[in-house]
């Protein structure tokens, strides 16, 4: 039998207050995403979805489920847990003065200087920013600029469909030119779609990463960081500990770029604000 929300509508799957303030808890601790009152309805939709692909009919069992069990069957429903409430809202050259200030950057730092420039994309999504993030550096740097980059996400599902490279010809935000330079068109049964071609998705290493967690091992220190629209799901306390964890993970005289709704200048021992959303490591 349906049952009735506080909303007054009728659902199959009921969710209560009490389940809501739960899963708010829970996303917490796992991805350090805060949920104010006014995600319910997305929080609703996205979960309820999620119990009834994994047969699960009430949200309170299995909230209880995902913290009593262990085991590999537990970890990777807690990455479902965290995919499905993950908000991934991207397109090629979204943002686009960054990408104008990436190709100064360039030029001044890295053009024929010997060294390509170690870059992070924390959060890589279906793969449209760190796959613009190397069009920039090819079209810039040439063919072997040995430049590389690490692209990561914590949901797992959005990082498949960036190793795969492939979307709809319509894609937002590429030129004409763009298009011909760094994709292939498909053809047949893949006609209207188009896919990165493989000297491009050769830059990118895929990885999937948990901002918040306690063990960071990326390797040698970033010349570059976009970390947008990552920031605004956080508390304040997660953003300082985040933005130090960045910071420790770049280079003196690094460069950080955050999202257009982003502002990071009450943290000033850290990043000293050098243009639109753009910080310099200090």
């Amino acid at each position: 039998m349906a049952s009735t929300t506080d909303h007054g509508v009728d659902q199959a799957i009921s969710f209560t207050q009490a389940d809501f303030d739960k899963v708010r808890k829970l996303i917490h601790q796992r991805a350090g995403i805060s949920l104010h009152e006014g995600k319910r309805a997305m929080v609703y939709s996205r979960l309820t979805r999620r119990l009834r692909e994994g047969g699960h009919t009430d949200v309170a069992s299995y909230l209880r489920w995902l913290e009593d069990a262990g085991g590999a069957q537990a970890e990777a429903e807690w990455q479902e847990f965290i995919n499905c409430l993950t908000t991934n809202l991207t397109s090629f050259f979204r943002e686009e003065h960054h990408f104008f200030a990436l190709t100064d950057l360039l030029r001044g730092r890295f053009a024929g200087k010997g060294r390509g420039p170690r870059i992070w994309c924390c959060a890589a999504s279906t793969g449209e920013e760190p796959y613009s993030i190397a069009m920039v550096v090819n079209e810039e740097l040439g063919p072997q600029h040995g430049a590389t980059l690490l692209a990561t996400d914590i949901d797992t599902q959005v990082l498949a469909t960036a190793r795969r490279g492939v979307y709809d010809a319509q894609a937002r935000g590429l030129s004409p030119e763009r298009l011909k330079r760094h994709m292939q068109r498909g053809t047949g049964a893949n006609s209207g779609r188009i896919r990165v071609r493989p000297e491009l998705a050769r830059m990118i290493d895929f990885q999937p990463f948990n901002l918040i967690s306690p063990r960071w091992s990326l390797g040698e220190p970033f010349d570059l960081v976009f970390c947008r629209n990552v920031m605004i799901y956080f508390d304040h306390t997660t953003q300082r500990e985040v933005l130090a964890r960045i910071h420790a993970a770049m280079r003196p005289e690094g460069v950080l770029f955050v999202g257009h709704s982003e502002n990071f200048t009450d943290a000033r021992t850290l990043f000293h604000l050098q243009g639109k959303t753009i910080y310099r490591r200090v």
